[in-house]
């Protein structure tokens, strides 16, 4: 949905004009921001989940750390959506 004003992160990130938001921000246990992906486009893989035991996870990495560290690896469960990550 477009919206004509202006958006400001708490990171000091802004911008202004026709702005259409495509991912919800939700907040991390370190207090980072952290996108909540569109599952149906995520990928899938054989990962247990360790909250419920189900077989199925979507997952996606990000960058959390120094630019020279490796990617964090996310998954979040097919059946009961827990997100839980994986460090390199």
């Amino acid at each position: 949905m477009p919206n004509n004003g202006k958006l400001v992160c708490e990171c000091g990130f802004s911008k202004k004009g026709d702005i259409k938001l495509t991912e919800k921000i939700s907040e991390s246990q370190e207090g980072k921001g952290v996108f909540e992906k569109e599952e149906a486009t995520l990928p899938t893989t054989k990962q247990e989940c360790p909250k419920c035991g189900y077989e199925t996870a979507f997952w996606w990495t990000q960058q959390t750390r120094a630019s020279d560290e490796p990617e964090t690896t996310f998954f979040r469960c097919v059946k009961c959506k827990h997100t839980w990550r994986e460090y390199e």
